[in-house]
């Protein structure tokens, strides 16, 4: 299988199911839509909604009500980069190679695009209840991505994370919580969303989200170890950020070679898991292999 064209495939696919759920650049408020898009096609792999309809795939989903949540966990995901990038928080000025949405908008829509989006995001989501309304699944997934998204989740992971920043006492089991929250969840959240939506039993469903939150920790790891080794061209945003920034993480703690070494034993396991699953899609299988390692 050649990983990166069918991952390049989807991505063209998934590109459209998110757009057919933007919205219009209308009205006196049309500045919000015209930030809000801009953030959202800034560019990515899109790898959340492809793990979330992959995962749907896996256990045997076909039906459309999958997309919204797709566009949904698009938005959240975005909102939490544009927030991310405000000179309150990270302060960087280009993400994905370009510019940030504060930068472009200024910082006070760069704030509500992101609150737009977390909005936006949730109101998307809910039109699957149209879709399908005799669908219990529905809501059962609604309450995942409203929970991991939030503060038992990403925002929890965030808060941690943000306290911490110039402060000596972080640990490994704090970073640990953060990484956790601020990265698994969302991962979680995707695999999760679509397990649940396609039927999985309740034992599928906890495997899937284990697998998924390995898969979050050894990104995160190698996020980190890219900071370190990776340049602006290839990264598409500046590197080195943490250090600037006065932040503790995994190659703070454990050195880049363990960092490196540990980034393939979590992976290698989160693989095993998968394998024990009786259905199988391979795709989606290569794909938690090539994220964990990739370059950028």
């Amino acid at each position: 299988m050649d990983i990166k064209a069918e991952i390049d495939r989807r991505t063209q696919e998934i590109e459209k199911i998110i757009g057919s759920y933007l919205p219009k650049e209308e009205g006196y408020q049309k500045t919000i839509m015209e930030a809000m898009n801009y953030s959202i096609l800034a560019g990515g792999k899109r790898l959340r909604p492809m793990l979330m309809q992959e995962t749907y795939r896996l256990f045997g989903g076909k039906s459309r009500v999958i997309e919204p949540f797709m566009a949904a966990i698009v938005m959240i995901h975005t909102y939490s980069l544009v927030h991310d990038d405000l000179p309150a928080m990270d302060n960087d000025e280009y993400r994905r190679g370009k510019k940030t949405t504060h930068a472009v908008y200024g910082e006070a829509m760069g704030i509500l695009a992101g609150d737009a989006l977390l909005n936006y995001a949730y109101e998307t989501a809910a039109t699957a209840f149209e879709m399908e309304p005799e669908n219990p699944a529905i809501g059962r997934a609604f309450i995942v991505l409203t929970r991991k998204a939030g503060i038992y989740g990403m925002v929890g992971g965030q808060t941690v994370d943000v306290e911490s920043e110039g402060t000596h006492d972080m640990t490994r089991e704090k970073l640990d919580f953060i990484y956790r929250l601020k990265t698994s969840a969302l991962l979680e959240s995707s695999m999760l969303i679509g397990a649940i939506l396609a039927g999985a039993t309740k034992n599928e469903q906890k495997l899937i989200e284990e697998i998924a939150g390995e898969v979050g920790l050894a990104f995160q790891i190698q996020d980190d170890i890219l900071d370190v080794t990776s340049t602006m061209e290839v990264l598409g945003k500046p590197i080195g950020s943490d250090e600037k920034n006065h932040k503790f993480t995994y190659v703070t703690f454990e050195g880049l070679d363990k960092a490196k070494a540990d980034v393939a034993e979590i992976s290698e396991r989160a693989i095993a898991h998968m394998n024990t699953l009786v259905v199988k899609n391979e795709f989606l299988t290569e794909l938690l292999r090539y994220l964990i390692s990739r370059e950028k």
